[in-house]
């Protein structure tokens, strides 16, 4: 079995509600209606675009995260859907769909890496397209889940992940340190403690998505 994640520059709804934005959208489609995880600053106002476009039938916000169930499911309004190239290429696509900047992020399995290569070269076809990871599953582990970055790391918004980074080249995470949070702050031209709120969030899903797998 083979595995690889696909970042796909396919136009639609989701895709377009987190393009320039710090917000990220995961999907999973239940046929009727789609359950929804938001997070990022922009999550008030994708939540106001699907509740235009499909309805949203209940939803739950703490901070900046939101989950929502919607009224109906967004493949009843949209035809530029993924499903049908897979399908063509007999390869399974794992929930949830991810959206972020701009991107459709998609996981996908294939008994056959030739079918990878097919799907790739049909999307690359009409779509930007960049892959992301890709490896060989070599062993079944009933307990733990397959580690990749998306799922590693499934929601860090853009401050976020230019916050770590700034952080990790820096030598901030090194011992002993090389820099402080008020340097990293000046040399990204931000406050002192906004700075640390983007590197504290970012440090607290990281550990969690981690912990996950363990």
């Amino acid at each position: 079995m083979h595995e690889a994640v696909l970042r796909v520059g396919q136009p639609g709804v989701y895709a377009a509600a987190t393009d320039g934005t710090d917000t990220t959208l995961e999907l999973w489609c239940n046929d009727h209606c789609d359950l929804l995880h938001v997070s990022g600053p922009g999550g008030r106002a994708v939540l106001d675009h699907v509740e235009s476009l499909v309805g949203v039938r209940e939803w739950l916000v703490e901070g900046d995260e939101r989950l929502l169930i919607t009224e109906s499911c967004l493949k009843d309004h949209e035809n530029d859907r993924i499903e049908p190239v897979l399908a063509r290429h007999n390869c399974l696509l794992v929930p949830p769909l991810r959206y972020a900047d701009g991107e459709k992020w998609c996981r996908v399995l294939a008994l056959d890496p030739a079918n990878l290569t097919a799907l790739y070269r049909e999307l690359a076809e009409s779509f930007p397209v960049t892959v992301e990871s890709k490896r060989e599953v070599a062993s079944v582990t009933t307990d733990r889940p397959l580690l990749t970055p998306e799922t590693a790391l499934p929601d860090l918004s853009e401050r976020q992940r230019e916050a770590l980074l700034a952080a990790h080249e820096a030598g901030y995470y090194r011992i002993p340190r090389e820099t402080t949070t008020a340097e990293l702050a000046d040399a990204m031209d931000v406050e002192r403690r906004t700075f640390e709120e983007h590197l504290r969030r970012a440090e607290n899903k990281l550990v969690a998505g981690l912990t996950e797998f363990y």
